[in-house]
């Protein structure tokens, strides 16, 4: 089955989309190709898949890990709605501090990959959403690394102004007190 791949204007941000075979029955995808990922120039090994379910409203994000246990990103939502945020924080890049937001949903089927450097966050806009999401590599919070969603000098257009937020991302500093 294939995927098509379309770039967005950041480099290596991809949004992947896979073709469905539906019937009365229902549907049937394939949500990732080992062969089909290497095919595109895209890591072909994730390390681990990690699951979350959120409420309206919750921003998760704005995440990373530093080298070396940085982590590229391959993103989907399994239920509800999410608007899907990848930024390139890498300092010597041409579009350093520059953003994409993708819209995620169980409908649309389709996937984002977030390629190691970039932060990644999300916000539910359906009533809950669960995200589904692998990694490069493995958890490891000593190389964990965030910033504020609503920092100004990235100037993201969240779906809202006022999102529900865990402690830690209250915590990040903006970009600009840490580059």
């Amino acid at each position: 089955m294939p995927f098509l791949f379309s770039p967005t204007e950041l480099p290596g941000v991809v949004v992947v989309e896979p073709c469905a075979f539906t019937d009365e029955r229902g549907f049937f995808v394939e949500t990732y190709k080992r062969s089909e990922f290497i095919a595109a120039g895209l890591p072909g090994e994730f390390v681990q898949e990690n699951h979350s379910r959120s409420t309206q409203g919750t921003l998760r994000g704005l995440h990373l890990q530093r080298p070396p246990r940085a982590q590229a990103k391959l993103v989907r939502v399994v239920s509800g709605e999410i608007f899907d945020v990848a930024v390139d924080i890498r300092p010597d890049s041409k579009t350093f501090r520059q953003w994409v937001g993708v819209t995620l949903s169980a409908e649309n089927r389709r996937s984002v990959f977030v390629p190691a450097g970039y932060a990644h966050g999300f916000c539910v806009v359906s009533a809950e959403a669960e995200v589904i999401y692998k990694t490069t590599e493995e958890y490891a919070p000593d190389f964990e690394w965030g910033a504020r969603w609503d920092d100004p000098l990235l100037n993201i257009s969240w779906p809202t102004t006022a999102p529900r937020l865990s402690r830690r991302d209250t915590l990040w500093p903006p970009l600009s007190a840490q580059t």
